[in-house]
């Protein structure tokens, strides 16, 4: 039963002999994180520049609602092509190797974000938006894949949690840049230029020195212990087919939680990952930079709580996760109930450390799922179409984060929305509950 290999995987964590990181390990975790922090250039923009777009349209005569809408449609059908993309680009690296998804999906983002800079209206602001979120799907995938031949499993928690950083400080940097920018005058054409142009640096730094395994340095391969044994169809070549990963991961009962566990957690950070601007100007009364600044809140404190629940992981062993999971979960649902009781008229300081306090709570829960997870379930031969899968549910679910909030949003008002979120994250820690519950009863002698 797999709850049982859960149970004794975790064992067998905790007692492994970590191998030697060498300073080639170091840069190749280096090139991935700054070479992924520097996506969210070219993702967070839109974000940040979301009330700029909206002001810019109004002057054109567009209702400030029908703007929101239509923008927040947008975001979702971006999501929705962030999602589609994340499956083939998870089994496109477990067949033919990472680096190629990881500078793919850079020079596309690249590509994309000036494609929308060109455009002045709702078309092409589509066209543009929707490609650069599908393109960019390559790029988790391929950092699994790398990461997985170059990193012990004995090593996955703090490995991954390293890694995730790179979405949220990542994700916390370019919005104090943006900012920054934004009050030095600079429109939001400008900034998706500079988010264009930080990119391409990184591009052309992961071209020259990012290398696909340890072999390249005749450095040995790391050791790998999968929760999942897939049948190696290619006998010849020792490689396993996709349709086999495919049919390993989905009789995995574990594996179909960890996937709803990613809708509903997807939909949380995406919800405050593209609204939290927005709401900082609306709600709070913040100008467009003030906003820019505090909207980094979330993933600065989504950072520091990656970096404890990786550390915590490896110590706890894999069984260990899921305790994690449905702990943080249920404590942001208890944030946001208190996010959404905030009265009107109250100092910027009390929101703004609720948001900080859910990201705490939820954004380390929350890396295991497409990260250390997903390659505890595939390993080295399916990680990445793991991760490619789980992150596929959720941003299924992370769609409704555009058109859906924005509706919500207008109709009912910001403190309905927080309602809504903070059921959608107790719905979640109970099913991060079930996991804890089928554990306990295949073993009931905690780790």
């Amino acid at each position: 039963m797999l709850v049982e290999e859960l149970e004794q995987s975790g064992q067998a964590d905790r007692s492994a002999a970590t191998p030697r990181v060498t300073a080639w390990h170091v840069a190749t975790l280096a090139l991935l994180a700054f070479g992924y922090s520097a996506y969210y250039f070219c993702r967070s923009d839109y974000s940040v520049a979301l009330p700029l777009i909206i002001a810019e349209q109004v002057k054109r005569g567009v209702d400030p609602h029908v703007a929101e809408l239509r923008l927040g449609s947008i975001a979702s059908f971006g999501v929705l092509a962030y999602a589609i993309g994340k499956v083939p680009a998870g089994a496109i690296a477990d067949r033919f190797g990472g680096k190629g998804n990881f500078l793919g999906g850079m020079f596309g983002s690249i590509a994309f974000t000036l494609l929308f800079i060109a455009g002045g209206g709702f078309p092409i602001f589509t066209v543009a938006w929707i490609a650069n979120r599908f393109i960019q799907s390559l790029g988790w995938a391929g950092l699994v894949k790398i990461t997985s031949r170059w990193f012990s499993h004995s090593t996955y928690g703090s490995v991954m949690a390293l890694l995730s950083l790179s979405y949220l400080f990542g994700d916390a940097i370019a919005r104090e840049v943006m900012s920054l920018l934004l009050e030095r005058g600079m429109g939001w054409r400008g900034l998706f230029v500079t988010g264009a142009g930080i990119l391409g640096l990184l591009l052309i730094c992961n071209l020259i020195f990012l290398r696909e395994s340890p072999a390249a340095y005749n450095l040995p391969l790391s050791e790998e212990r999968p929760l999942i044994q897939f049948a190696h169809s290619d006998h010849t070549t020792k490689q396993v087919r996709v349709k086999e990963i495919f049919k390993g991961l989905f009789s995995s009962w574990a594996f179909w939680v960890v996937c709803f566990l990613s809708l509903g957690t997807t939909l949380l950070r995406e919800t405050f990952n593209l609204w939290m601007p927005t709401y900082l100007n609306q709600s709070l009364g913040m100008s467009s930079a003030q906003a820019a600044r505090g909207s980094a809140i979330f993933p600065f404190f989504g950072g520091v709580s990656v970096l404890l629940a990786g550390w915590l992981s490896d110590s706890l062993g894999v069984a260990g996760r899921s305790r994690i999971l449905f702990g943080g979960i249920a404590l942001s649902a208890v944030m946001l109930i208190a996010l959404a009781l905030v009265p009107a008229k109250v100092s910027t300081l009390l929101p703004l450390s609720l948001v900080g306090a859910v990201a705490f709570f939820l954004i380390g829960p929350y890396s295991y799922l497409s990260g250390a997870m997903s390659l505890d379930f595939g390993g080295k031969e399916g990680g990445a179409t793991a991760s490619g899968i789980v992150d596929s549910f959720g941003y299924l679910a992370g769609a409704f984060s555009g058109n859906g909030v924005a509706h919500i949003a207008v109709t009912y008002g910001w403190r309905s929305l927080f309602f809504v979120l903070a059921a959608i994250a107790a719905l979640s820690s109970m099913v991060a509950a079930s996991l804890v519950w089928q554990q306990d009863r295949a073993s009931p002698v905690p780790n």
